[in-house]
């Protein structure tokens, strides 16, 4: 099985060696790894079976779902959810003749952008697991670092999440995860049209009933006949979800092309909430990618973490760091399965954020250009539950073969003109039959009313 790498925090740590082996701009010491897996040299080539979906002479009628993301595929990701929120039709033309969104040279320099990102808050470390439970054991464990660096640094990058969206697996990436606000100023706005919203669904109750939000509020709070009140030890800190996206230009996107960007921050910001508020349910995580999650991490997979060493070149010998290095080894070897880590990772979510109340619904999208990393500007949006979940159930009806994919509004035409499916589109070609179709009658509408 190839490397992996992963994260850990150097907690009472110098890192600032770190940054002095690291081509990127930041002063930020890299407190955690990222353990990813190294790659092997490729062994001999496996003959590949050809799905009916490349044969065009057989029609296969099953549903995106049933073609492209059920066992022993990949499951669903965010960007299955978002992409389509573009154009549903080029999504389907990707899916049916490459499987996936096509990367092209500018989705490559933007992958670049983001791997020196992520290197400016982990230091990456190559690993070899042996099973895929000690793959998923990596995962796993970068997720519990960064959560550890987010309280420790205020900030965490490339931060994996799981979810159960209508009963699909879904999986993503989220970018940057702080406790920053991106503007203090929005947040304030948005937070007081909010209390204005609840404020008026109280005033519509009798006045003798007491409002879910109050009595929820009231049941959980401490009775000042309890006791004396010392205060909470870990004070709540709002959690902020940032996307960094590439651009080819140094414009910022406008309108509709903003769209799926919207859509993948509420995607995150709802499969985070779950994750914060333990919801998300394990076994059928585990299950949907055929793990064993009670069967132990590989000994030589634990010796090797043990042994690593790369990452501390260049620091200063300190007590802590054999601390830390021994403390490392020991939690894989507590947590040594699937179960058992999964149970850290939630205890780590609780004390980096206090549920759904810490999780800001205020969502930043960050646009770099993609030669040189450059910031060139933001947006800010506000997390709506409802907008969310009649886009994400339009969405699966086609994804469940309930509908067909659908093309652009005519008011949206402009992105024709820069889709390589553009000549082969059978949406476009029927707006533009019926669009000469209508030009046609008018014109015979014009000559009648003339005579």
């Amino acid at each position: 099985m190839g490397r992996m790498c992963w994260k850990k925090t150097c907690v009472g740590v110098n890192c600032a060696a770190l940054l002095s082996r690291s081509n990127t701009q930041s002063t930020r010491a890299r407190l955690s790894v990222h353990l990813v897996a190294r790659e092997e040299s490729p062994g001999p080539q496996r003959a590949v079976l050809v799905e009916p979906e490349s044969n065009p002479e057989v029609e296969d009628t099953r549903s995106p779902l049933q073609r492209f993301r059920t066992k022993p595929k990949k499951p669903l990701s965010v960007t299955d959810l978002v992409s389509p929120a573009w154009c549903e039709l080029q999504y389907w033309y990707n899916l049916s003749k490459f499987g996936r969104k096509k990367a092209t040279p500018a989705m490559k320099q933007g992958s670049a952008v983001h791997k020196v990102l992520e290197e400016q808050v982990h230091e990456i470390v190559q690993v070899r697991p042996k099973t895929k439970e000690d793959v998923w054991g990596l995962k796993i464990w970068n997720v519990i670092q960064g959560l550890r660096t987010l309280r420790l640094t205020g900030m965490t990058r490339e931060l994996e999440i799981w979810g159960v969206i209508d009963g699909q697996i879904v999986n993503g990436i989220i970018d940057e995860i702080s406790y920053s606000c991106p503007d203090p100023d929005f947040e304030e706005k948005l937070e007081k049209s909010k209390a204005e919203a609840e404020n008026g669904a109280k005033a519509a109750l009798p006045s003798n009933q007491t409002s879910i939000a109050d009595f929820l509020h009231n049941t959980n709070s401490p009775s000042q006949e309890s006791g004396p009140w010392l205060g909470n030890p870990f004070p709540e800190r709002k959690v902020y979800v940032t996307d960094v996206k590439t651009r080819g230009s140094k414009y910022m996107p406008k309108g509709v092309s903003l769209r799926p960007t919207f859509y993948q921050l509420m995607l995150y910001r709802m499969l985070l909430d779950a994750l914060a508020a333990n919801t998300v349910p394990a076994d059928v995580i585990f299950s949907r990618y055929s793990l064993t999650p009670l069967k132990p991490f590989t000994p030589a997979f634990i010796e090797e973490i043990e042994d690593l060493d790369s990452w501390k070149e260049n620091i200063p010998s300190t007590d802590d760091l054999s601390d830390v290095s021994r403390e490392f080894y020991h939690e894989l070897k507590t947590y040594n399965n699937l179960t058992a880590l999964w149970s850290l990772m939630m205890t780590e979510f609780s004390l980096a954020m206090s549920g759904s109340a810490s999780i800001s619904d205020v969502l930043h999208a960050e646009f770099r250009w993609s030669k040189t990393g450059d910031i060139i500007g933001s947006e800010l949006f506000a997390y709506d539950t409802a907008v969310l979940q009649k886009y994400v159930g339009e969405e699966m009806k086609w994804w469940k073969g309930e509908r067909e994919a659908k093309g652009v509004d005519i008011e949206e035409a402009f992105k024709c003109r820069i889709c390589e499916f553009a000549d082969e589109c059978t949406w476009r070609k029927t707006k533009i039959e019926e669009a000469m179709e209508k030009h046609r009658l008018r014109l015979a509408a014009r000559a009648k009313s003339a005579v």
